[in-house]
């Protein structure tokens, strides 16, 4: 029976001892084994790995990328002393564990602190070399690519790469933006009413050139229309001689009585003339043909 028990006291014991002994690595992770407080080896490839239990013990690290984001935006000075508010964030990871852990010590958070120096110093560098107006549009792209570059370089030195470096926000301060907006404004209406002015020169224009388009029109209208009175005037006369030269006695007889029909139209119309007046003369023709 205490056989029995002192197997079955050790084969706990062995079990403790490969339980303690075994650890798993992530995917996701690297872990650096430790040997009585020295570094004694890193390990980058997932799965069961051993130790030996009491004197070493592990320490794991995400490999995976991470993000510093800045909690407020800073203030930048452009190349012509205005101030911008830029937010931004960075995207990096861990790719050197010894190193890491040698610089930083494995803490995340001075990686951070160092990290946020690298990147305020370097976008104050960029932005001291570039006005308003490139900063929040014209190079934004390139000032991303730049400091990229240069906090990798600086980064690599305690074992990590920075993948990217993003400018969420680059605006104007409260009261850089209402001068801002005030001078917007004022070269708007400026424009507006360069351009009212423009419009109103060209209506004048149009105007004056349609009214004098009407007096021409005008004119040669009254131009043709005399022509033509005057051509009508000339058949009409020419018809009037041709028609009184072949029975001179006729005519001057059917224009006399279209004046006494003119004249007598109406009952109470009343005529002083001479009793011997040509006015008169075929009706006194034909009243002595009557006796």
């Amino acid at each position: 029976m205490n056989r029995i028990y002192a197997i079955g006291v050790a084969l706990l014991v062995v079990l403790g001892i490969i339980g303690v002994s075994i650890f798993t690595v992530d995917q996701r992770q690297n872990a650096m084994v430790f040997q009585l407080g020295e570094v004694k080896e890193v390990i980058t490839e997932p799965g069961m790995h051993f130790k030996w239990p009491l004197i070493q013990n592990v320490r794991f690290f995400d490999t995976r990328i991470l993000t510093l984001d800045t909690p407020d935006a800073e203030r930048f000075l452009t190349s012509e002393k205005k101030n911008v508010l830029v937010d931004s964030f960075v995207k990096w990871r861990i790719i050197d564990v010894r190193q890491y852990y040698i610089s930083m010590g494995g803490d995340e958070a001075r990686a951070h602190n160092r990290l946020a120096q690298t990147i305020n110093a370097g976008l104050r560098e960029e932005f001291g070399k570039r006005t308003v107006h490139e900063v929040v549009s014209g190079e934004r792209d390139k000032i991303m690519d730049e400091m990229r570059i240069k906090a990798d370089v600086d980064a690599r030195t305690f074992g990590v790469q920075v993948i990217d470096v993003r400018l969420k926000r680059v605006d104007l301060p409260q009261e850089v933006s209402e001068s801002v907006y005030r001078r917007m404004d004022a070269e708007r209406k400026r424009a507006a009413n360069e351009l009212r002015s423009t419009g109103s020169a060209e209506a004048e224009k149009i105007r004056a050139d349609a009214e004098r388009q009407r007096e021409v029109i005008l004119a040669e209208a009254y131009r043709d229309a005399q022509r033509t009175k005057g051509e009508g005037d000339a058949k009409s006369t020419a018809i009037y001689a041709q028609a009184f030269g072949q029975n001179p006695e006729f005519y001057s007889f059917y224009r006399s009585l279209d004046a006494y029909r003119q004249a007598f139209r109406s009952k109470s119309d009343v005529l002083v003339v001479d009793p011997n007046s040509e006015f008169f003369k075929y009706l006194k023709s034909s009243g002595k043909a009557g006796k």
